[in-house]
């Protein structure tokens, strides 16, 4: 992963979107360490904030379209899920299920989160604003961090 980060770095901000593109999919990788990276080596970080954001974001639907291609008598079948808990669940999703996209963020689940939003047809617009705003205050937090601001 070291070597890989060294070329997204070299790229700089395209480099942050695909590394935040990967981060945001179900592929493990860290797009924060190459944000730090990029900051360092003197980026505007407003910039770095849009494109690992917007690619982060497009991550998250390559997930959502993955679950989107399943099929929820795969979750009965598969993982003994009752049809009472799909039920609860897509009467859950239906409602401000789609706001759960604001945690996509997090590490390990975040990535499951996207694509149960896809299984279970959540509302697309909703996810992709409260994946946004999740994501967007990530990034932004990071930043923040490495003190550029003070």
């Amino acid at each position: 992963m070291d070597f890989l980060t060294h070329i997204l770095l070299d790229y700089g901000y395209w480099g942050m979107f695909l590394s935040a593109l990967l981060a945001g999919s179900v592929l493990p990788f860290s797009s924060e360490v190459v944000l730090v990276g990029l900051i360092a080596s003197g980026l505007d970080p407003i910039l770095l904030l849009i494109y690992g954001t917007t690619g982060n974001v497009m991550g998250g639907l390559i997930n959502y379209g993955l679950g989107r291609m399943g099929k929820l008598e795969w979750l009965q079948r598969y993982f003994h899920v009752s049809q009472k808990s799909l039920d609860r669940a897509q009467r859950f999703m239906a409602g401000r299920g789609s706001w759960m996209g604001f945690f996509a963020f997090l590490p390990i689940i975040g990535s499951a989160i996207t694509v149960v939003l896809g299984l279970t047809r959540a509302n697309i617009v909703i996810t992709i604003l409260s994946m946004t705003i999740g994501k967007a205050i990530r990034y932004a937090l990071i930043i923040w961090g490495t003190g550029i601001f003070t």
